[in-house]
């Protein structure tokens, strides 16, 4: 258990406490903030915790390469924790009804997929690392996540509904890359018995 790896578990730790913060009644309030007039201070913790824990991955990435700590645990977790980060956030989006259901089923089916995938190549023995896409539909999710989260906040002001078009491009990034990721692992199932 290396450094990378527990800030990968801190990240998954966070993911109850953001749950909390976003779903139970707090009477925190509303505050005006950067173009948003009625921003909950719960949605505005919520945004913040969702932040420090997303920027964990890059953390964990930096340490695990610079130290040479990268492991096949690292490799499991690290994809999973995301897994789990966004797709409760994107679970509590479409509860607050701030992002459509149908979106966000097809990104948190996508994972699902993913992860299928990964079992059964593990279970030929070998742990497959994230890509370069799919490192960059993460961050696509988490900026898309970040903005509704509050609200579309400084975009307000503008009338731009840059919150919307970052899930659009969030969406277009994760089936790109699940696409991607099926189509350069195709032997699990061609070589299947």
């Amino acid at each position: 258990m290396n450094l990378p790896n527990k800030i990968t578990i801190s990240r998954i730790l966070l993911i109850p406490l953001f749950l909390i913060i976003m779903v139970y009644d707090f009477s925190w309030g509303e505050i005006s903030l950067l173009g948003v007039d009625h921003l909950p201070v719960t949605h505005l913790v919520g945004a913040l915790l969702f932040i420090i824990a997303s920027t964990t991955d890059w953390i964990d990435g930096y340490i695990a390469r610079k130290y040479n700590l990268v492991t096949n645990l690292g490799k499991f977790l690290d994809p999973l924790a995301d897994k789990l980060l966004v797709s409760a956030a994107l679970i509590v989006l479409v509860e607050l009804h701030l992002a459509p259901s149908w979106i966000v089923i097809i990104i948190i089916s996508r994972e699902f997929a993913v992860t299928g995938l990964r079992l059964i190549l593990a279970g030929g023995g070998e742990v497959v690392a994230a890509n370069m896409l799919g490192k960059i539909k993460t961050w696509a999710q988490i900026i898309a996540v970040s903005a509704l989260l509050l609200h579309n906040i400084i975009f307000e002001m503008f009338s731009i509904p840059f919150d919307m078009i970052a899930l659009w491009i969030a969406l277009i990034f994760t089936v790109w890359s699940g696409w991607d990721y099926f189509a350069k692992n195709k032997q699990a199932f061609v070589n299947s018995k």
